[in-house]
């Protein structure tokens, strides 16, 4: 379907003109309209599939008819990470080129100055409000931000949010707003907490569903089972039979992602580290550098598995097995974005990480192909054995004593960064 097929005003049409967006992707096509129509929705949609213009664009809609008040914040939208929100404000920040909409984002890392910025543009009322739930919690309790008359309530990646503990704030937050305001909740996966938050917070929905929690068929996957010990071996050898180029290394800790990125950086590769220590402006820096080619390999923990638009990622290693098999598909899902749809990962998989493997196969129902290492300088490889090698469950994080509470908030140091605080329209590039 096209566009210009839904209904949408000449403004925003213009807007995905100038972007060179004349079809929709399947999500968009299903979600846009009962958005239009002021439709609650619940939405399960794989990372990648367009989600973010499904609803961005019928907000804008809306909004741009110039039926909301003008001092007020119209909409808000929640999402997990600081990345994920930046991308978010992007997006719109494109999209409403032509519309006089105006946006703030809030998210950690930034400094003082910043913090004033944006809770000015609070203050005066911007149309929309991106946000982390942690900051936005904050200035609530200041007083900063009145959401009384929003009439958009929009969770982005639900899912991620309630595995990072936010479920308290998310509901906080929504006692905030009218009970009349449209909610528009997006996931990527359908676990029982989300049908649970969806039939709190929800208006007889309409539910839609694209692809739930599965990588496309053109991602090329495979493993290698070997040693802990091994895996540097592995990955230096892969590296060495061909020029590595927009590569993704996800790693299970900041600890281990700054000692592989050191390693691969004596090696002489061109690399860098991607980890929640790096203050925003450094991230904002490492995240340009990769998107601009001029880093080959970014080396990183979750923090960048949801929520980065690069859309021209060729290899995603997994270098140890992700917290749960969804992380896994939100890993691998970097790749496979662009205009030929085709991608490879590879993952490690250590003898203690055998049976969290088996459980990501169970969980894509398929088995992967494992690669035999038949390299005699890096030793011979354990047996595949993932009953015999249980290592650490999925169920609990690692560390965690037996019974303890799975997913627990991580440190929610935040801040803020506003992108427009005011009326009129904004310019792309601003």
């Amino acid at each position: 379907m096209r566009f210009d097929e839904l209904h949408l005003e000449d403004a925003i049409l213009d807007g995905l003109y100038a972007m060179h967006f004349s079809e929709t992707t399947p999500i968009q096509e299903m979600s846009i309209p009962p958005i239009l129509e002021g439709k609650d929705i619940m939405g399960f949609a794989q990372t990648g599939s367009g989600k973010t213009a499904a609803y961005v664009l019928p907000v804008l809609n809306e909004l741009s008819k110039g039926r909301y008040p003008a001092d007020a914040i119209n909409a808000v939208i929640m999402a997990p990470t600081r990345e994920l929100a930046q991308q978010i404000d992007q997006q719109i920040e494109g999209f409403s080129y032509y519309v006089p909409v105006s946006a703030v984002a809030v998210y950690g890392g930034t400094d003082g100055i910043a913090y004033a910025q944006q809770e000015r543009g609070l203050l005066m009322g911007a149309d929309i409000v991106i946000a982390t739930p942690g900051r936005l919690i904050s200035h609530l309790n200041m007083g900063s931000v009145d959401l009384s008359q929003a009439s958009f309530f929009i969770l982005d990646e639900a899912d991620r949010m309630l595995d990072m503990g936010f479920h308290d704030d998310i509901m906080q937050i929504y006692k905030h707003m009218p009970a009349s305001c449209q909610v528009i909740m997006f996931s990527a996966t359908m676990p029982p907490k989300i049908k649970k938050l969806a039939q709190t917070i929800l208006k007889d929905p309409i539910e839609i569903k694209i692809a739930i929690a599965r990588p496309p068929e053109s991602i090329l996957q495979s493993a290698y089972i070997c040693y802990e010990a091994q895996k540097l071996h592995i990955l230096r050898n892969l590296f060495r039979q061909s020029n590595p180029q927009r590569v993704i290394v996800f790693s299970s800790s900041k600890m281990k992602v700054k000692e592989l990125a050191a390693t691969l950086k004596r090696l002489e590769f061109n690399v860098q580290a991607m980890h929640s220590d790096l203050e925003q402006s450094e991230r904002e820096q490492v995240m340009k550098d990769f998107k601009n080619r001029h880093t080959d390999i970014l080396v990183a923990t979750d923090v960048v598995a949801r929520g980065i638009d690069i859309t021209d990622i060729s290899l995603i290693i997994n270098y140890d097995i992700p917290n749960d098999p969804e992380d896994y598909v939100h890993r691998i899902g970097r790749t496979a974005r662009g205009t030929n749809g085709e991608g490879v990962a590879i993952t490690f998989v250590g003898v203690e990480e055998q049976s969290r493997f088996k459980e990501i196969e169970t969980f894509l129902g398929k088995t992967i192909y494992k690669i035999p290492i038949d390299d005699p300088s890096i030793g011979e490889a354990p047996a595949y054995e993932p009953e015999k090698n249980r290592g650490k469950a999925f169920g609990r994080r690692r560390g965690a004593p037996q019974g303890a509470k799975a997913g627990r908030r991580p440190d929610r140091k935040e801040s803020a960064h506003p992108k427009n605080g005011r009326k009129g329209p904004r310019r792309s590039g601003n």
